[in-house]
């Protein structure tokens, strides 16, 4: 294989596989299939087409719609007139989307068919979009997004643009309850390339498989592994058991995904386990992996080489990983940590609230160094400078220790987040919407373990006459995308609190958590 440069731009890659060695194989989408030179063509053209419409540097463009190539073409286009794109979780509801859109304020909206309804009901609303360019996942005649292509001239990279500048503003929930956008630059995005990718690569005739959604950084910086390699990818639209075993049938041999998927498979029967033996590298993270679900998984693919990951949208993804020596080791306390820390990162456990280290194998919360670290939150100064120190420590808000080797164990979080099947969701977020209830006079949201997502959401109740636990979910559905509302709801008749008054969730969780295994990612 050749030995290309070092890039500083998202678009380099590219740019040198389409020239040295065009006509291989590159992306495949369903049934299409394009060689590096003519991804790099689509590219081209797409940065034409913004350029054409004013987008310039320091601009922001968007996509909505599940996996589908053109995400990443838009991301790249964008990136090389120093444009950024902003990428919504298709799952919101339009009063989320709502928000997130004019938040971002995108200019240019690239937007799945099946979503363009959703669109439609706020577009009045929608007071920065200029235009909106409808996409179909086959292309073809009445594909907008395919006719704009066709129709535009091939571009380069604009002089002014600069590798600190902002690629991609990806939309995490925050403490306040409003979703904050995560600003990742070209340089951000290139470090974890390299740094997240030192456990393992590619081989020749092996397929990145690429399913984790492209909203969430496990989508939108993993599928930037192939691109760096030159290796092809197969995109699959959605992380369903038939999408995945098509993509391995493709050749597809390398993934990530979340630990839920396992669990499918593995519930699937013979025929799935043996077809997804064919994986080489089984990267997971982004929800707890239950240790029984684990332990089945490496006995079940004893030739698949397992590898967790911890890490946030804050550091594109990947800052710490359990390799897959690790997971073979024997060491069963170490398959519930979150392994080491990736090449080029650095690590601290502070006492949050005297900002002292702790001393080796002490809880505190996890504070990361790394030039992977956001630019900042879109629009949010003032939450960015809670999150990053003036030396450039980034503040988790996760609750951790790290033992004598090294090994990271990702214990509680400050912020009080749930992670369900890769989703963040978080609980003030859904508390504010399950107090507007009529009857509820007291609430808080907490994860409790489940078995195929890791955890889910609860909320724990106090109620003002009659209220049912199927009406408050039905309330939350109403009002929020569906991964976010509880699954379950306690009614109680008063919520334990301390001496100054805060609902103390830690005793709301203990009994669900007791005596469990937890392996955080």
């Amino acid at each position: 294989m050749s030995n290309p440069p070092e890039p500083q731009f998202l678009d380099e890659r590219l740019a040198y596989w389409a020239e040295t060695k065009p006509d291989s194989e590159a992306m495949t989408y369903f049934e299409r299939t394009w060689t590096w030179a003519e991804w790099n063509d689509r590219v081209r053209r797409l940065a034409g087409a913004l350029q054409q419409r004013g987008i310039k540097r320091g601009d922001v463009v968007s996509f909505l719609d599940m996996n589908h190539p053109a995400c990443v073409e838009l991301t790249l286009a964008a990136a090389s007139l120093g444009a950024a794109n902003a990428i919504f979780n298709f799952r919101l509801a339009a009063d989320e989307l709502d928000y997130v859109i004019n938040d971002s304020g995108a200019k240019l909206m690239i937007v799945g068919r099946d979503f363009a309804p959703t669109i439609d009901k706020i577009r009045d609303r929608l007071t920065a979009v200029e235009e909106i360019i409808l996409l179909t996942p086959e292309g073809g005649d009445g594909d907008e997004y395919e006719a704009l292509l066709a129709a535009s001239e091939p571009v380069g990279r604009d002089d002014d643009v600069t590798p600190d500048d902002v690629a991609i503003i990806m939309y995490s929930s925050g403490t306040t309850g409003r979703p904050k956008g995560v600003q990742i630059t070209q340089a951000n995005l290139i470090a974890h390339t390299i740094n997240a990718h030192h456990a393992w690569t590619f081989d020749e005739g092996d397929k990145n498989m690429v399913s984790m959604p492209l909203f969430h950084v496990g989508g939108s910086s993993y599928v930037q592994f192939g691109i760096y390699d030159g290796m092809p990818s197969v995109m699959t639209r959605e992380v369903d058991g038939a999408s995945l075993a098509g993509a391995i049938l493709k050749g597809a041999n390398r993934t990530f995904l979340v630990p839920a998927v396992l669990a499918k498979v593995l519930e699937a029967g013979e025929d799935a386990v043996k077809l997804f033996g064919a994986l080489k590298t089984f990267v997971y993270g982004a929800s707890p992996m239950p240790l029984p679900l684990l332990r089945a998984a490496l006995k079940a693919w004893p030739n698949t080489d397992f590898i967790q990951v911890y890490g946030l949208t804050e550091v594109c993804g990947v800052i710490s990983q359990l390799l897959a020596e690790d997971h073979r080791s024997g060491t069963e306390e170490r398959l519930v940590s979150a392994g080491r820390v990736i090449p080029n990162a650095e690590v601290r456990v502070v006492d949050p609230d005297t900002l002292e280290d702790v001393p080796t194998g002490q809880q505190g919360e996890l504070w990361f160094r790394t030039p992977q670290l956001m630019k900042g939150y879109h629009n949010r100064p003032e939450a960015t400078a809670e999150a990053i120190t003036a030396d450039g420590w980034f503040r988790t808000g996760d609750i951790g220790r790290i033992d004598s080797e090294g090994y990271i164990f990702v214990e509680d979080r400050l912020k009080d987040m749930i992670i369900s099947g890769g989703e963040n969701i978080y609980s003030i977020e859904v508390e504010r919407v399950v107090a507007e209830h009529p009857a509820v006079v007291d609430v808080a949201v907490i994860g409790v373990p489940d078995d195929k997502w890791g955890e889910v959401v609860k909320a724990v109740v106090s109620v003002e006459g009659e209220a049912t636990e199927d009406e408050i979910i039905t309330w939350c559905r109403e009002r929020l995308a569906s991964y976010k509302c509880p699954k379950s709801v306690d009614i109680t008749d008063e919520l334990p609190r301390n001496p100054t008054g805060k609902i103390l969730k830690k005793d709301l969780r203990k009994p669900y958590w007791d005596g469990r295994d937890r392996a955080t990612v």
